[in-house]
This record gives C-alpha cells, structure tokens and sequence, in this order.
C-alpha cells in the first residue's frame, strides 16, 4: 500500500521532500496501529486517528505542530484510499488538527556574529563550494533545496540575479544577490573552472554529482559543533529574513526573496528576537 501511495504523490506532481514526510508519517501511523490493533489495517477509522493524536500528544509528547505535520499526511492519505475505492468517506478534516500557538518572538534564532563567524570558519576552510553555499542561505533567503538546484544559467552575476525555478510549490521568482554572495559565487565559479568541472548544476560533489542534502547536512553538524551552537540551513533562511527587515527591505520585498507564499510568515521577522523580548521584560 505505501508503494502505491507513493506513486499517488509522484502522479500529484509533489516534490521529492514532500513525498519522503508524508510517507514517513502514513508509516508511523501504521507502525502505531499495527503494534497497537494486532490486526491487519484495512482502511482509516476516526476513531483510529483520535487515539492516534492522543498518543503523540500523551506518549510521545510531540508539539503540535509536529501532530499537524502528521495529520496532513493521513488526510492525503485518506485522499489516496478514497481514490482507490479502499474506503468512501474521509474521516479527517483540517478541523482535527491541533491549535498552535501563534508565535509572537521571531522566528530567527541566530544573530549576525553567530553567522559570519559560522561563515568565516567555512572560509578558513579553504572549501569556496561550501562557503558560497551558506553565503546565499544567509544573504540571498534561498531554502537549502532551491540553492543544491541551481544551474549555471539560473544567475547573472553581472545584473547580479537568481532565478529559482523549483521554489515551494513550484513557483519560479527571481531574487538579487548582494556583493557577500556575489563574491562567493565568483571565487566557487573560478574555483570550478579550475578544477575542470563540467556539470549543469552549480554545487557538485566530488564525484561530479549534484551534490545532496546530506552532505550538506554534515557540513552543517561539523561546523556547529565547531562553533559550539546549533546552526541548520533553516536557521540562515530565518537569519536573512529577519536582518534583511532589520537593514531596511520591507516585508513585501523580503517576502519576495524568501518566496514566501503568506505574508503573515514574513510578518513573523518584524517581531522581536526572543533575547529582546526577555530584555523589555527585565525592564519591568
């Protein structure tokens, strides 16, 4: 059945990293009502998912956003068993998941000298690939898929643009590189041109593939431990939104480069840091 739904996404035109978490979270599920029922699973019950929720919140303390994140799966997946004549009705709405809090602090976690000290280290390095990669995380608001996508004619480096093609959801925007990106992306192209790379996309591993998320990944937990903070390639995406709104760019241009579908998410970055929240509150 997960090979079938599977194929149901692909033919849905979701992307790669879409189809991995609805998967995992469709098999959680059934892993949980496998362990639990002792009997074979033969279609989605409401009352099946009511436990369910009750489980991750009781036994697995999960956050409600990581429940929703799961939910959202099993309503396509409900989707899918309707599909193919599994079941009738769907069980599960929207109206199921569980409220989330509105976060008011921003969303960024990291501050400017955590980031060029992250990027400096890169640097030392010597690794001009790796060090363009967290340049235009940090400073251009790409998502980590978006930048491993590039293609070498996807930018101008004289008018100093980027087009992303493959943003979330499909959507094709063009976003502007400052001279932080800009030189880095100069040093990785001369870099490349020296060493005879000959390849479509713009960072490659050293077997001359596309180069992928884990090994990026790696990069990131070396470094963090280096630096002895946690930084994902998330947190340089919130880190540009959010001192992108500090220098200045509004939150409709911020939006823009982000990509940001809503802009009640670039919103978010207007709202103080955490840290200078806690500081207006000492002052109390």
């Amino acid at each position: 059945m997960i090979d079938l739904f599977t194929k149901y996404l692909e033919e849905d035109a979701k992307s790669d990293n879409t189809i991995k978490g609805y998967i995992q979270s469709v098999f959680g599920f059934l892993t949980w009502f496998d362990q639990s029922k002792d009997v074979a699973f033969k279609k989605l019950h409401r009352e099946n998912v009511r436990e369910y929720i009750s489980f991750l919140k009781t036994v697995k303390n999960s956050k409600p956003k990581t429940i929703n994140t799961k939910l959202n799966a099993l309503v396509k997946f409900n989707e899918f068993l309707i599909e193919t004549k599994v079941q009738e009705e769907m069980v599960l709405t929207k109206k199921d998941y569980v409220k989330v809090q509105q976060q008011y602090a921003s969303l960024a976690k990291v501050e400017f000298k955590d980031v060029e000290k992250f990027r400096q280290m890169i640097l030392d390095s010597e690794n001009k690939r790796n060090y363009a990669i967290v340049s235009l995380l940090s400073y251009a608001g790409l998502r980590i898929s978006e930048a491993l996508n590039l293609k070498m004619n996807d930018f101008n480096i004289i008018s100093r643009e980027i087009l992303v093609q493959d943003g979330k959801g499909s959507k094709t925007r063009t976003v502007f590189m400052n001279d932080k990106v800009k030189t880095a992306l100069q040093s990785w192209l001369k870099e490349r041109e020296k060493q005879g790379i000959e390849n479509e996309f713009i960072f490659v591993s050293n077997r001359n593939k596309r180069l992928d998320r884990t090994t990026v990944n790696k990069l990131f937990n070396e470094y963090s431990q280096k630096l002895g903070k946690e930084i994902t390639p998330h947190d340089l995406r919130h880190f540009f939104c959010s001192h992108a709104i500090k220098c200045g760019l509004s939150v409709h241009e911020v939006a823009n480069q982000a990509g940001h579908s809503n802009i009640y998410t670039t919103l978010l970055y207007t709202n103080p840091s955490k840290n200078d929240l806690i500081n207006k509150m000492n002052q109390l």
